[in-house]
């Protein structure tokens, strides 16, 4: 099984591949390095397997290569950075608490 997480900028979106076949994204808005991100989706076929956490792991490593910051308004990107204390220092340290990381 080959998996593969890309930066789609044209649909402002992250996209999780899984033998080259479309398992989920993560929706954003950047502005000036500062990633907003609303939802995350993963179709039901590729649940349960990781793959959610593996795009969300991935798409945060992305934004920080780009120096960026992430206001996690999806209620499942907390829940990564919790498991991956690294990725929680992407949100504005003022902001930590409100998003629980």
């Amino acid at each position: 099984m080959t998996t593969s997480v890309t930066d789609n900028p044209s649909a402002s979106r992250f996209e999780i591949t899984v033998d080259d076949e479309l398992a989920g994204y993560l929706d954003y808005r950047e502005s000036d390095g500062e990633y907003s991100i609303p939802h995350t989706r993963v179709f039901s076929q590729f649940e349960g397997h990781g793959h959610g956490s593996t795009l969300v792991v991935r798409a945060l490593e992305t934004i920080r290569d780009r120096r960026g910051t992430v206001l996690p308004y999806c209620s499942f990107v907390p829940r990564v950075m919790r498991e991956h204390p690294d990725l929680a220092e992407l949100v504005p340290e003022s902001e930590r608490a409100s998003f629980g990381v």
